[in-house]
């Protein structure tokens, strides 16, 4: 517009020329002078990226001039990015209508940014440049960013070297990144802030690492906390306490010894310089329990203490900090049977315990629990004497009897035999069940194998003493058959009295066999009182009658022929006869009433 500045206003300016578009004094038309204002103008097109000047800045918008007649407006938030803006400044706009129906430039910096950003974001890929973006949001595990108008994924781990814990506070705010990833296929891009300060703090480490001595104390601020130690900043680097080396008693959680951004002193255990591992410890500066130990405690003390780790075999109980004393599993009850630790204890009971054993050397210490109790076998005799009564509770079965408990630590056997005096018993849990109480009587002792030998049936007077005057051999009883074995039967006869029957004994009269729960008179063949067996016969009932019967009759045949031979003497034999029969008759009489 330069060319236009000495142009004089006429003074007799001729309007009407003007308006129909002749100057006669200069020879240009109207036409002509709009041209040579144009040409002063930029040219500019639709869906062109151009460079602008920012002249104006309000809350709400930019105003960016372009050198065309109209200035563009753009929204603020398009510069949200870039909170340094400032008149003057030039940027680049994307010309999206050069005139719009009110008149007005439409310009976009947001299309400009995203129309070359993708060749400007490989380029700093490859360049490892630092680019500005704006965090927009949070999203699952880490923030969104604006770089060059492309939302880029910036992860948690890679905003700082240290552990973020509000990740809110980096929302809104512009910060430098690197380009670390992109993914040409989906147009992802990953960025970091922390790759920006990790070379300076390499440097740095490996300067710390250089000055680093086994022993050295330093002073370093708790950093992160995890389950298996805490990590320490010691000023640019990193060293860890293992959760084994926080304190000289157990820890279960680290969080119990220390606080995030707490100060504390370590000592330097171990480092890497290689692998820039530092391995640091707290306890080590403080002295050993073991050695702070009472050193009056002897074996046969009693100590106090808290369980603070169970086992099957048995229970860790700390009875100082630092110190700890084993109580296995046989210790803490004087019973026998094998059972778990976590029956008498459980993490976290205060326990009173005798000390077994006591090795200051190792830093090692047994302890007992039962030792607190009087041994219940030590005066056995005194309290469960032979022939005493007690209850028991049953505890197991085997094959060949009880085990029941007197009390803790006292067992007893019931044998199966002695069980019942009547009862054939083929296995325990017939007769009683695990956790019932019975009734015993002490039969032996036997105090080095801790066993007393116990009786359920002799609580009762044996009735076999009865059974050997009722149950005579050659009398008959009625019984019912309760049980078919290959070599015969059982036989339930009265008085809960078991028999046995075998096979050729079981025939009936008619010639078939007894059947199970068939009710039938059966003759006692033999009756043994030791072993207690009763041997029947329903056979015998009824052979025994026809053998007498068989008898009789030959008797009675034999008279007859004598008489016969001697007609003389018939009178005093027939006199003796009679003597004879009646014998008989009186001895015939006397066995059926036995029988």
């Amino acid at each position: 517009m330069e060319n236009l500045k000495n142009i004089a206003p006429l003074a007799d300016f001729d309007w009407d020329s003007f308006e129909s578009g002749n100057l006669p004094e200069s020879g240009q038309s109207k036409a002509d002078l709009e041209k040579a204002y144009d040409d002063t103008l930029n040219k500019v097109n639709d869906h062109e990226v151009v460079e602008g000047t920012v002249i104006s800045i309000t809350k709400r918008e930019v105003v960016v001039n372009i050198g065309y007649k109209s200035d563009g407006i753009i929204p603020v938030s398009e510069f949200r990015y870039n909170p340094d803006l400032k008149v003057g400044d030039k940027v680049e706009v994307y010309v999206e209508n050069q005139e719009d129906k009110k008149g007005q430039l439409v310009l976009s910096h947001r299309k400009a940014r995203i129309s070359k950003s993708w060749e400007r974001i490989n380029q700093a890929l490859e360049d490892k440049e630092v680019i500005k973006g704006y965090i927009k949001c949070r999203t699952k595990g880490g923030m969104i960013v604006d770089v060059f108008g492309i939302e880029a994924f910036l992860p948690g781990s890679q905003i700082d070297v240290k552990p973020i814990r509000d990740y809110d506070v980096f929302v809104g705010k512009t910060m430098e990144f690197q380009v670390v990833k992109i993914n040409q296929e989906y147009k992802n891009v990953v960025v970091s802030h922390k790759a920006l300060i990790e070379a300076e703090l390499e440097a740095q480490k490996q300067e710390i690492i250089s000055k680093l001595e086994k022993g050295q104390v330093l002073e370093g601020t708790v950093k992160n906390i995890t389950s298996y130690g805490v990590f320490i900043d010691l000023g640019g680097v990193d060293g860890l306490i293992h959760i084994t080396d926080l304190s000289w008693g157990r820890v279960n959680d680290p969080h119990e010894i220390v606080e995030l951004d707490q100060k504390l002193n370590v000592v330097i255990l171990d480092f890497d310089e290689e692998k820039k591992r530092i391995a640091l410890g707290l306890k080590q500066l403080t002295p050993h329990p073991w050695d702070a130990l009472d050193p009056e405690l002897k074996v046969g003390d009693k100590v106090k203490g808290k369980v603070v780790v169970m086992a099957d075999y048995g229970a860790f109980v700390e009875v100082a900090p630092g110190v700890e004393g084993l109580i296995h599993v046989s210790e803490m009850s004087w019973s026998q049977h094998l059972r778990s630790a976590q029956d008498f204890l459980k993490v976290g009971d205060e326990v009173e315990a005798v000390v077994l054993t006591l090795d200051r050397t190792d830093r090692k210490m047994s302890l007992g629990l039962k030792q607190l109790k009087e041994d219940p076998w030590k005066d056995i005799e005194v309290k469960y004497p032979v022939g005493s009564k007690h209850t028991a509770r049953v505890r197991n079965f085997t094959n060949f009897g009880v085990f029941v408990e007197l009390e803790e630590g006292v067992d007893g056997l019931i044998h199966i035999s002695d069980l019942s005096w009547t009862k054939k018993v083929k296995h325990p849990s017939e007769f009683t069940q695990i956790g019932a109480d019975i009734d015993v009587i002490v039969l032996e002792i036997d105090k080095d194998n801790r066993r007393l030998s116990l009786g359920h049936k002799q609580l009762e007077e044996n009735p076999w003493d009865v059974f050997e005057t009722v149950f005579t051999e050659g009398s008959v009883h009625e019984g019912t058959i309760i049980e078919m074995l290959e070599k015969g039967a059982v036989v339930q006869l009265e008085y809960g009295v078991e028999g046995f029957a075998t096979p050729k004994h079981l025939v009936k009269e008619d010639g078939s066999h007894a059947q199970l729960n068939e009710k039938l008179p059966f003759k006692v063949i033999e009756f043994n009182k030791d072993s207690k067996r009763i041997i029947l016969s329903h056979s015998r009932t009824f052979e025994d009658v026809q053998r007498e019967a068989r008898a009789e009759k030959k008797a009675a045949s034999k008279k007859t022929s004598k008489k016969e031979e001697a007609p003389v003497i018939q009178n005093q034999v027939a006199s003796t006869s009679l003597g004879d029969n009646d014998a008989l008759a009186a001895l015939k009489a006397k066995m059926e009433k036995g029988e």
